[in-house]
């Protein structure tokens, strides 16, 4: 099906959103009208630079407060209609979006309604044009897209049919199944966002806080099921109000509204099976390089082999594999620069990346070495597809004889990445898309210095999980730890691990003695196993499921840190409930406020 933008959905002039919207290839947009009245570009104008640029102009709106109103006024409405379908021809347009009034003084009689609008509908078609009703959630008569569907029947005329947008018919609870009763040919256009639950106003979520098809919580797929199994053949079209798109860069807006679009209505095939990751790689300069290094043995890690053509070597313990690569500059002393998965088709999982959009990293090969396809993540995080039995990457490196005494770890448990402040629902929609990651619950953190937000996301099985965070706020003052980065592994006996650690030099993360107290509270641990944990900076969470313990290095240069972990029984969590007493200790070391604590940071 053709694909449509609302040019409301991205940042800039009008100019450069129709330029967006080509140059991702999207078929065709709405013409916003306020974008419209700010353009210097004549209506005609208009139309040529979209021809020029491959676009269509599907829809031409908002008309509003039309129908329900005192003769004089219906006089008035369609002088003003008449003026804006010659602006219409002009931009060579067929199609204007009416919604229902919202304003005070207006009949809710449906019969004046239906009367009105089929007046309105003869005027277009005598333009050779037509108009597509829409309920407003918060219409003042008429806000359920079944009651705009009867006025329309009962209007009974060839120009007149609805237009359903998913946003005004979920953030109701209205059932979408009803929209099957509605002929096709009478359903004149589609319009499609996604949300995220949220208890308020529907005019404030509505204008705010709408998004892309898999960035929110709004069963789209259900929803055009409806659509298309009515009959409905015109465009899947995009109409987005959000405050994070309208500052972004436009052509990455709309390269992530496309792939949204591929993701939800398009041929792409199942994701692969993915088996956990293969490796992460850390990008370090000298000094970071250095400390890295000595991390890592201390963690019980061993360097056992060496990149044949680049600068990297391969630390391995259990299954955890962790690249340090000193030629990638990062800016920071270490920072995580790319995750590899083990897929169990990478060919497939490549295709698909490349089908939705997932921008190729290009890589120069050494003789003989392993051809590994990379993508870009938004953050800049490349991902590696690994696997399948059909590519040894391990095969470009040298083995060296380095051995190590391990600490139990066993693999990598999850990967935390920080995210762009303005691209965080790009880079959910982006894994969970290209990867077929489920999208878990977000969750808003307090950090001394504001909110965090997080959001899990896990393959099937569980194999592969990744923590994704951003401040939940902009301003000035965001909080450091949101640019934090980390590497979670897991461990058989965190306290046997802490224990060697701590001999072995590794600074810990120190946690005040108020948790621990707090914790023999709360939970019926033995008193000796909380003054152990005490020792060593041991965290603890428990659910209905099962068990975590666990606990974090000190920082290694300003973003990156490792965890251990420990899951008893079925625990699936991530000790959630203890992050802010990690992130009110980093930031507490970070200042030198040391203070306050006995526990946890190493010889």
């Amino acid at each position: 099906m053709r694909r449509s933008i609302a040019t409301v959905s991205l940042s800039g002039t009008l100019e450069e959103k129709l330029a967006a919207a080509a140059q991702v290839g999207f078929d065709g947009v709405e013409i916003f009208e306020a974008d419209l009245l700010t353009s210097p570009l004549s209506p005609a104008d208009i139309r040529r630079r979209c021809a020029g640029l491959g676009l269509s102009i599907d829809l031409y709106q908002p008309f509003r407060d039309f129908e329900g109103v005192p003769p004089e006024r219906l006089a008035a409405n369609l002088r003003r209609a008449a003026r804006k379908f010659d602006v219409m021809a002009d931009l060579g347009v067929r199609t204007m979006l009416v919604c229902s009034s919202v304003a005070p003084g207006t009949d809710g009689d449906d019969k004046l309604a239906a009367a009105q609008l089929r007046e309105l509908a003869e005027l277009a078609r005598s333009r050779g044009m037509r108009v597509a009703y829409e309920a407003l959630a918060w219409g003042r008569h008429v806000n359920d897209y079944r009651h705009a569907w009867e006025i329309v029947a009962a209007a009974d005329h060839p120009a007149l049919g609805v237009c359903l947008d998913s946003f005004h018919i979920l953030s109701r609870g209205d059932d979408p199944e009803g929209i099957r009763a509605i002929p096709g040919d009478k359903i004149f256009f589609l319009q499609l966002a996604d949300a995220p639950k949220l208890g308020m106003d529907v005019l404030q979520w509505s204008r705010h806080y709408r998004c892309f098809p898999g960035q929110g919580d709004f069963d789209l797929t259900a929803f055009v099921g409806h659509v298309l199994a009515a009959g409905y053949d015109g465009p899947l079209s995009l109409e987005v109000f959000n405050d994070v798109f309208r500052q972004a860069d436009a052509e990455r807006t709309a390269t992530d509204a496309l792939r949204s679009l591929i993701a939800l209505h398009d041929d792409v095939a199942p994701p692969a099976k993915l088996d956990g990751y293969a490796f992460v790689e850390l990008g370090v300069d000298a000094l970071g390089g250095e400390v890295a290094e000595r991390m890592l043995r201390g963690l019980g890690f061993a360097r056992v082999a060496r990149h044949r053509s680049k600068p990297v070597h391969l630390w391995q313990q259990g299954e955890a594999r962790i690249l340090l690569n000193r030629a990638r500059s990062t800016g920071d002393e270490a920072a995580i620069i790319a995750i590899g998965v083990e897929s169990e088709d990478p060919a497939a999982s490549a295709r698909r990346a490349e089908k939705l959009l997932a921008p190729a990293v290009p890589r120069r090969y050494g003789p003989g070495e392993a051809d590994l396809t990379a993508v870009a993540a938004p953050d800049g995080t490349q991902v590696f597809f690994c696997g399948g039995g059909n590519v040894d990457w391990l095969g470009d490196f040298d083995p060296l004889p380095d051995r190590q005494a391990g600490m139990g770890i066993t693999g990598v448990d999850q990967v935390s990445l920080s995210q762009p402040l303005h691209y965080f629902d790009e880079a959910v929609l982006f894994y969970r898309s290209v990867l077929g990651l489920r999208r878990h619950d977000p969750e808003d953190i307090p950090d001394p210095r504001g909110l965090v937000r997080a959001r899990a996301m896990t393959s099937a099985g569980r194999r592969v999980r990744m923590l994704l965070h951003v401040p939940a706020l902009g301003g000035s003052r965001l909080p450091e730890t949101a640019d934090f980065q980390h590497v979670a592994f897991a461990c058989g006996d965190v306290f046997a691990a802490a224990a060697a650690m701590r001999d072995a030099g590794v600074p810990l993360l120190a946690i005040p003695d108020n948790y621990y107290a707090d914790l023999a509270a709360r939970v019926d641990l033995d008193a000796d196993r909380i003054e152990v944990m005490r020792s060593h900076g041991i965290l603890y969470d428990r659910t209905d499921d099962g068990e975590l313990f666990h606990f974090y290095t000190a920082m290694l240069g300003r973003r990156v840190f490792f965890e251990l972990v420990q899951r008893v029984k079925d625990y699936d969590g991530y000790g959630t409930p203890n992050t802010p007493v990690r992130m009110a200790a980093q930031y507490r070391v970070s200042r030198g406020i040391l203070g306050g604590s006995t526990a946890g940071s190493g010889p």
